[in-house]
C-alpha cells in the first residue's frame, strides 16, 4: 500500500501563488495532482512519471509546475497566477506501475489506486 499526505493548501488572492506538497510512504513510478472544483467533476492537474516526463492539463499549462524529490518521496505542485476558479480540493495520487501512458491516460483518475485525503485551496477575487 501507499500512504499519501498533502499539505500547503490555504487562502490566497487572485494572482497569487501556492506550493503544495505530498509526502508518500514509498516511491511510485507515477505521481499526480488532481483537483475537485465545486460543481465540476474531478480533473487531472499534472503528472510526474519516473522517467522524468511530466504531463499537464491544457487549461493549466504555464501556470503550474510539478516536481518530485525521489530521495524523500515528496511530490510538489507550484501554482502561480491563481484564479478564483482554481478554488477547490487538491488531491495527490499514485500508481506504482511502470508503463508508457498518453497524456489522457496520465490525467485520468481511474488509473490511480492510491489517493491522499486532499488539501483545500481557496483563491479570492
Amino acid at each position: 500500500q501507499v500512504q499519501l499526505v498533502e499539505s500547503g493548501g490555504g487562502s490566497v488572492q487572485a494572482g497569487g501563488s501556492l506550493r503544495l506538497s505530498c509526502a508518500a510512504s514509498r516511491y511510485t513510478y507515477y505521481m499526480a495532482w488532481f483537483r475537485q472544483v465545486p460543481g465540476k467533476e474531478r480533473e487531472g492537474v499534472a503528472v510526474s512519471a519516473g522517467s522524468g516526463r511530466t504531463y499537464y492539463a491544457d487549461s493549466l499549462k504555464g501556470r503550474v509546475t510539478i516536481s518530485r524529490d525521489n530521495a524523500k518521496n515528496i511530490l510538489s505542485l507550484q501554482m502561480n497566477s491563481l484564479k478564483p476558479e482554481d478554488t477547490g480540493m487538491y488531491f495527490c495520487a499514485a500508481d506504482p506501475g511502470v508503463y508508457r501512458w498518453t497524456t489522457f491516460q496520465a490525467l485520468s483518475g481511474m488509473n490511480y489506486p492510491y489517493w491522499g485525503r486532499g488539501t483545500q485551496v481557496t483563491v479570492s477575487s
